[in-house]
């Protein structure tokens, strides 16, 4: 009876010690994962693209409510894995690229006749991704994240630089998307015609790593 006793209890705590260390191992994949959540993990030197998700625009508004300003319906990203550590954490990456097709833009500003160019200047950015999907980017030390937009006016071609301290997204693995919404950016310098503050919406979906054959599609854990 005692032997029978002691090898169900060894049984009991043998089960027990398994079932506890297969959600562990599960959680100890990494941030960034490919072909599914707490899947293959992403190598540092991957690269990252995305562009606008279908049917979706990258805007930049005069305010965060209203509708003036600027309308992308093409724009894309690259970026570079730097760090990829094991989940919960935080991934790094390395923004190399941001476009904007500005044969895809639209103004609707009074004065303004059309986008010539929009550039993302003081590349490359530090991107921060953690697990609960926050998104952070932030620019070289002693720099700022901006863009430059090149305008044609009833008065001549314009610049109008805008500038942030950082920027703020989400992630989801629903649809391997990044969204930023509302991100105020301040004009730096231009004419009257640039105005004050730029506020920044975009949702690029699907991100994928283009190192991987099939460029399999990225996921946060």
């Amino acid at each position: 009876m005692r032997t029978r006793t002691s090898l169900a209890l060894a049984a009991a705590v043998t089960a027990l010690a398994l079932s506890a260390a297969g959600p562990a191992s599960a959680a100890d994949g990494s941030v960034l994962t490919t072909g599914g959540p707490a899947g293959t993990a992403v190598a540092a030197g991957d690269v990252l693209s995305a562009s606008l998700a279908t049917g979706t625009n990258a805007t930049l508004y005069s305010s965060a409510t209203g509708t003036s300003g600027l309308s992308c319906s093409s724009s894309a990203f690259i970026a570079e894995v730097v760090d990829n550590p094991a989940a919960p954490g935080t991934a790094t990456e390395s923004v190399t690229s941001h476009t904007f097709d500005s044969a895809s833009c639209t103004s609707n500003v009074i004065g303004v006749l059309g986008v010539t160019r929009i550039t993302v200047d003081n590349l490359p950015y530090t991107t921060a991704v953690t697990s609960e999907g926050a998104v952070t980017i932030t620019p070289a030390a002693g720099s700022s994240i901006q863009t430059t937009v090149v305008l044609r006016t009833l008065l001549g071609s314009i610049n109008c630089v805008y500038r942030a301290p950082s920027l703020s997204g989400t992630s989801s693995n629903v649809d391997n998307s990044i969204a930023f919404t509302n991100q105020q950016f301040t004009k730096f310098s231009g004419s009257s015609l640039c105005f004050s503050n730029g506020f920044f919406t975009a949702k690029y979906a699907p991100v994928t790593d283009t190192t991987q054959e099939g460029s399999p599609t990225v996921f946060v854990n």
